[in-house]
This record gives C-alpha cells, structure tokens and sequence, in this order.
C-alpha cells in the first residue's frame, strides 16, 4: 500500500503523524486507503526531540495528525517540529490535525493578568508553518476566529448520535447539558434524537481552582426521563459526577453519559465506574489505554469522520456537508476502537 494518495492534477496527498495515538492514525490511513508515512523520531537524553521523514514531501499536502494528550506539552511541541520539517522539506500546504487540541478549554480571561492560552496555540501552529488547522468539538467554537486562516471544526455529534440512538427509547429521552453554556449543543443533540425535551444543570465554578465546580439544581423535566447528559469532555470527571447526583435526586429513570474527548485524569476513572451512569460513550480523539476502560465505557472510533474531512479538503469539496450524510456517505458505519 502506498503512502501516497494521488489526486488530480499533480495534487498528492500525505499523512504523517506523532507518536501519541499512532492507533488513531493507522485508522485514519486506513479509510484513506494509504499508510502512514514513516517518520524517524526520537528524543534527547535532555527531552528535546528529533523528527525526519523518511521519503520526499515536496510539493505534498500533507496532514499531520496529533492529539494532545499525556504528556501533553509533549505531543504539543512534537507536531510543531513536525510542522517545521515539513515546511523547510517544501510541503505543497500543511494541515495541522489535533482531534483534541491542547489548551482549548483556556480560550477567554476570567481574571486580570491571565493569558489565553488558546490563542497561544492557534498561534504557534501558524509560525511553526500549518496553513490550516482541523480538530474535532474545540471548547468554544468562536476559537475559530484565533487562527488566520482555514479552520475545519469537526463535530463528533453525529457519531455519537448514532450510536446513543438505537439504545434507548426515544420517546422518554431528556437531553440534559451539564451547565447553561452548553446548552445550544444539547439543542443539537435533542433535534437528531427526536425533539424530546431539554435540561440543564445550573452550576457555579470557583475561577480561582482549577477542575472546581458545584451543581446546584437541574432546570427542566427530567423525572422518569432516560436522560443523555452531554459534554465535550471529561477531565477529573468531578463535573460530570456531580451532574449524575443532581439528575438521580430529580428523579432520572437512567443516565447515558456522552462526551468527545476522554481525558479521564486523576481519579476520574475511579469517579465514572461507581456513579450509576447507565453507560459512558467516548470516542478516541485521545487513546484510551485499557487500564482505564471498565464493563459500562464505550469507545467509539472519530477515524472514519477525520479521515472523510481530510478527503474532503483535499478533494477541495465541502466539509460541511459531511455532517448532513454522516455515515451514509462512508458506507462503512461507525469502527469501535
């Protein structure tokens, strides 16, 4: 198989990706039909890192695909070098692929003399030499406007949609978002499984602690209702866990606990296995190793809807519409990882 895909005219489309998910990336390759380009990299007995790629780039567009994940400074600073070799290799473009991107949840200032660290990353991405940027459920989606110039912003909506919708009635579901700010997603989510009703849990977060919040009441109908509470994702788990208490005191038949990214650090595990959730579903925008999956956690794939996006951008068609068709027009349903 080769590692090239080619395109008309003369446009040649190539992959390459960090050593955080390599899983990920072979997914990702295998939809396109390729392989993963080799990429010789190591590190420094200090922790400085080197890359070089192995075969030409000259002339590619090429896609280099990372998440951020543990040790996230790591994966960070490993996709920029990337970034850089390709542009001194004279790439055609370079787009910068982060299923989950590092920082996002930092993207205004609550306090005086904080920075944005968001727009921090969309900026080191565009010196290190990406010209565009993908990613899938950013924090806030107005982060967009941080980079200037071409942002794909996935939604893994219609992935878990999908799978959330053939395991519960329709008919009792409650689409709870798990504070006020998040509510506009959970309309999304209530319009794709059937126009049930909403709620949300109103909550307070001291800004001065990091992974702090309290969940103080849910607003809206949620008693007897199978609700499916929904976030873009799941850190320490300490959010979550107190949403799950709230609706369980106003009376939820069952939870179904869905989110994109999976971060699950520190005690979150621990947290997500005992909280009486009927079921988590994550997908695999950051691995998920199996130390830290349980009998009630679902994994499923983000490959397929990555790998149709980067066609579509490199076929110069519409990313957009992928999420009017998705999965018909993959015609391979949904990979679980």
């Amino acid at each position: 198989m080769s590692t090239i895909l080619e395109g008309n005219p003369d446009k040649n489309l190539i992959l390459v990706a960090g050593r955080s998910h390599p899983k990920l990336a072979a997914d990702v390759a295998e939809q396109l039909g390729i392989e993963v380009l080799e990429t010789t990299a190591y590190d420094f007995a200090n922790g400085e890192m080197y890359v070089r790629y192995t075969e030409s780039v000259r002339g590619a567009d090429v896609f280099v695909l990372q998440s951020h994940t543990t040790p996230i400074n790591k994966s960070i600073m490993e996709q920029l070098i990337m970034i850089d070799a390709l542009k001194r290799a004279s790439a055609r473009s370079i787009t910068a692929v982060c299923p989950f991107l590092g920082y996002s949840r930092q993207d205004k200032k609550h306090r005086g003399r904080e920075p944005i660290s968001c727009r921090l990353m969309f900026d080191l991405l565009k010196t290190a030499g990406a010209d565009r940027i993908m990613s899938v459920d950013l924090h806030a989606a107005q982060s967009q406007g941080f980079f200037d110039g071409p942002v794909d912003h996935l939604i893994a909506m219609p992935v878990l949609v999908d799978y959330v919708r053939d395991r519960l009635d329709l008919s009792n579901i409650s689409v709870v978002s798990p504070d006020a700010g998040r509510i506009r997603v959970a309309e999304q989510w209530a319009q794709r499984l059937g126009g049930g009703p909403l709620a949300f849990i109103h909550k307070t977060r001291d800004i001065t602690r990091p992974n702090q919040a309290v969940a103080n009441r849910v607003v809206g109908d949620v008693k007897g209702k199978d609700c499916v509470l929904v976030d873009d994702m799941i850190d320490t788990g300490g959010t979550i866990i107190q949403a799950i208490n709230v609706l369980h005191e106003a009376g939820a038949n069952s939870i179904t606990v869905v989110a994109t990214h999976g971060i699950l650090s520190g005690p979150a595990v621990e947290r997500l296995k005992n909280c009486g959730a009927r079921e988590v579903v994550l997908t695999d925008t950051v691995p998920i190793p199996e130390e830290k999956r349980w009998d009630g956690l679902t994994v499923l794939s983000i490959a397929p809807l990555l790998a149709s996006a980067i066609k579509a951008v490199f076929d110069d068609g519409s990313v957009a519409e992928l999420f009017d068709t998705y999965p018909e027009h993959h015609g391979q349903g949904f990979l679980f990882a």
